[in-house]
């Protein structure tokens, strides 16, 4: 068999095991500063990445490290507390794992969420955007041979971001008087800032958000047939000029994005009741 599907089926038994029989159909992938939603799960049952076989860890500012299984506005979910960059020095296979693993545990939808720059100046820190496109400036994680069982050779991207689950959030929004945005997302390796030219170019072809980091999730879940939802928390508006700023580490995106959590957490409980 296959190493890379080996190492799979052998973290999906081992959260198996852990289950006690749950069988969550959503699972959440949470990113920098938005840990925090995973306190609003119930029944937790928590795995540290650490202790699951062939999985890495976290070394992200705000990424806590567990896998979670519990109740969330009363149904079961699973829910990544931090995931995994290239940026870190894991390949694409490994930043990917746990959106296969989801695959292997049953789930049908993917909730992606990050922490993002503003490259679209309309765009303020804050803001909550939904994430309808990206633009992959990435290693492709599904260069090399393909895994036939989880997905075609050449999978469909045309709406990698399910245009169902995009009209949920807005109709939910609009029960909760919330103000969603909506946007597309650059993904570039990082981990440096982007500097002002690169803000410039990235705008011109049509960027939203900036951001190191979801995309390589997205591409692996549409593989494997899982629909996605992606929502962006604004935490810096990303400067366009070579004048100094005041700019943010990661440190103060984590901070910004845990102020943006509340507004989130709305949207995402009353989207899951009707899923």
């Amino acid at each position: 068999m296959d190493e890379r599907i080996e190492r799979i089926n052998r973290a999906a038994e081992y959260i198996r095991s852990r289950l006690g029989g749950r069988q969550p159909k959503v699972a959440l992938i949470l990113g920098s500063g938005l840990g925090p939603i995973a306190d609003s799960i119930q029944d937790k049952i928590i795995i540290p990445y650490k202790d699951i076989p062939g999985f890495p860890v976290s070394t992200a500012v705000g990424h806590k490290g567990n896998f979670i299984s519990g109740t969330y506005n009363g149904e079961q979910i699973f829910a990544m507390q931090g995931r995994f960059h290239y940026y870190e020095g894991y390949p694409m296979e490994t930043v990917t794992i746990g959106v296969r693993v989801f695959k292997k545990l049953g789930i049908d939808f993917l909730f992606v969420f990050n922490a993002a720059g503003a490259a679209n100046p309309d765009f303020e820190v804050g803001d909550m955007v939904m994430i309808t496109d990206h633009i992959n400036m990435m290693p492709n994680p599904l260069i090399g041979p393909n895994m036939e069982e989880f997905g075609p050779r050449f999978p469909d991207m045309t709406c990698a971001y399910d245009l169902e689950l995009q009209k949920l959030a807005l109709d939910c929004a609009g029960r909760l008087g919330l103000d969603v945005k909506k946007g597309v997302y650059f993904g570039s390796t990082g981990p440096t800032y982007e500097t002002p030219a690169e803000v410039r170019f990235f705008r011109s072809v049509g960027a939203d958000l900036l951001g190191m980091s979801t995309i390589p999730e997205v591409i692996v879940a549409r593989h494997c047939g899982i629909r996605v939802f992606g929502m962006s928390a604004v935490t810096n508006v990303c400067n366009t000029t070579n004048t100094p700023v005041n700019f943010n580490d990661g440190h103060d995106v984590v901070n910004q994005a845990e102020k943006v959590v509340k507004g989130i957490h709305a949207l995402l409980s009353e989207m899951i009741k009707h899923i």
